[in-house]
């Protein structure tokens, strides 16, 4: 069994502690990743020591960015697409290959440009060796084809998903949510943007085209040979930081305006995001664009979170810096290299909030780590597939309280953080601990950040689908452990 001292890992964005049950699942030497569910024991001692890889010249590296696929088969009403999950190495540092696991190859796998109304249909052949499946975050599906944490792709098989894209313009990803697995499967590379088009967001004149670019950051500890290290025992410990897959690098702008969708893809932590040079103004959260414009100084961004920005790099000059900084250093640079012209705009009105409907029922959740038994919960619980934890009906509203009490883990006398997404459905996030959130986070979200012993209120819109669906904590070392429960949307 853990002993104190291993359960309780120092760090996070608050200074607290994190929750730190190891999972032994290493990456074997051909790359898979074991398939045996999780047991804990405390290693400490066992396991070889690490550092980050070999060392890294800060900015030697340009920041690609993730290539756009191409539908194979284009139907009247349908875009049709293949992707293999596979095995592949990938330098995140340079020179280093590092064996990693990948949608089509790539370690941040292809984006896929949807359209609004438009349906798209994805087949994942898994060549992996163990189970994996898919869940589109952010996106409003069947739940045939949310990829339902026990509903897998075996080994040698595929599965396709069909996304309807009923919903607004969006920057959303998909990755694996395979049950006790997820965690791992994500941190070695499955992950990948999924974009949604929307007419109406076109007019609005925003940068566009090859000054709309992605951006997934992340972290990652790799040993000195630059293989990835996966120990949930200590989430805190991954000192390397990636944009798009590589550590620490530069990209090239011209001096004009450019939107960049943040991601933050990795498992565990929070980045807390500055600008060094130029203004980040705020367009948009999760599930879509703000009501109106935020400039922000800082961007706090938890796992699964997103937001759009717009950086002007005109008053650089020629041959300028502007760096984004975590508070554990550097990220990104972009070197400002060439003019441009630039007819782009960002209008003081961008999506007008309509007014929710009144919601039906109020509901509350509580977020709680066992540390004897090394279990994530929810109202004490921890996720049974077999178990729906609440019936909502259909096209309705409820408010959500719900409160991280994980101020104290095992006397410890430190908190945890957690976070919290909902399948399908969206939220309006109504308050912190009864104060209105920051304007940047005014809009419609599918995940969102909570401190310990902090308790925000969600207005959340159900979703029109039926069937089971599930909301957890998505700092995927908990989900792992069971901070799941399931809803049932009935007519």
């Amino acid at each position: 069994m853990l002993s104190r001292r291993r359960l309780l890992v120092l760090g996070g964005l608050t200074g607290g502690a994190a929750l730190a049950p190891f999972v032994q699942s290493e990456l074997a030497p051909s790359g898979t990743a074991s398939t045996h569910h999780p047991h804990v024991h405390d290693h400490a001692g066992r396991v070889p020591a690490v550092r980050s890889g070999p060392a890294v010249t800060p900015f030697s590296v340009r920041m690609p960015v993730p290539a756009t696929r191409v539908p194979s088969v284009q139907t009247g009403d349908t875009d049709i697409y293949r992707l293999s999950v596979q095995q592949a190495t990938a330098q995140l540092l340079p020179g280093v290959n590092t064996p990693v696991l990948t949608y089509g190859g790539a370690f941040c796998g292809p984006t896929i440009r949807a359209r609004r109304n438009r349906r798209t249909l994805i087949t994942f052949d898994n060549k992996l060796g163990h189970d994996t499946n898919v869940h589109l975050h952010g996106g409003r599906v069947a739940a045939a084809h949310d990829g339902y944490p026990t509903d897998v792709i075996a080994p040698g098989a595929g599965r396709a998903y069909l996304y309807p894209n009923a919903q607004p313009g969006a920057t959303l990803w998909y990755h694996d949510h395979a049950h006790h697995l997820e965690a791992e499967n994500v941190y070695r590379g499955l992950h990948g943007f999924y974009l949604i088009d929307d007419e109406a967001e076109r007019r609005l004149g925003l940068p566009s085209g090859g000054y709309d670019v992605p951006i997934m950051l992340r972290d990652a500890l790799l040993d000195d040979a630059g293989n990835l290290i996966f120990d949930p025992a200590d989430p805190y410990n991954r000192p390397t930081l990636l944009a798009n897959g590589k550590a620490q690098p530069y990209f090239e702008v011209a001096a004009r305006k450019y939107r960049f969708r943040l991601l933050n893809s990795s498992t565990h932590r929070v980045f807390e995001l500055t600008l060094d040079g130029a203004q980040m103004t705020q367009i948009a959260t999760d599930v879509g664009l703000l009501p109106a414009p935020v400039p922000v100084d800082r961007l706090v961004l938890s796992s699964g979170e997103r937001a759009d920005i717009v950086v002007d790099f005109a008053k650089v000059p020629l041959g300028g810096h502007v760096t984004v900084n975590d508070v554990a250093g550097p990220v990104l640079r972009f070197d400002v290299v060439r003019q441009a012209a630039d007819r782009s705009r960002v209008p003081a009105l961008l999506r007008p909030l309509a007014p929710a409907p009144v919601a039906v029922r109020d509901r509350k959740l509580v977020l709680s780590l066992d540390p004897v038994n090394i279990r994530a919960l929810i109202n004490d619980q921890v996720f049974d597939p077999a178990r729906v934890d609440m019936q909502v009906k259909r096209g309705t509203t409820e408010i959500w309280e719900v409160t991280n009490t994980d101020t104290n883990v095992g006397g410890s006398g430190f908190g945890v953080p957690h976070n919290f997404h909902t399948h399908l459905s969206h939220f309006l996030l109504l308050d912190r601990d009864g104060k209105a959130p920051p304007p940047g986070e005014g809009g419609w979200k599918d995940t969102v950040l909570i401190q310990p012993g902090e308790t925000v209120r969600l207005q959340v819109d159900i979703g029109s689908h039926l069937g089971r669906y599930v909301y957890h904590c998505h700092m995927l070392e908990h989900s792992a452990l069971g901070m799941m429960g399931q809803m049932e949307i009935v007519n």
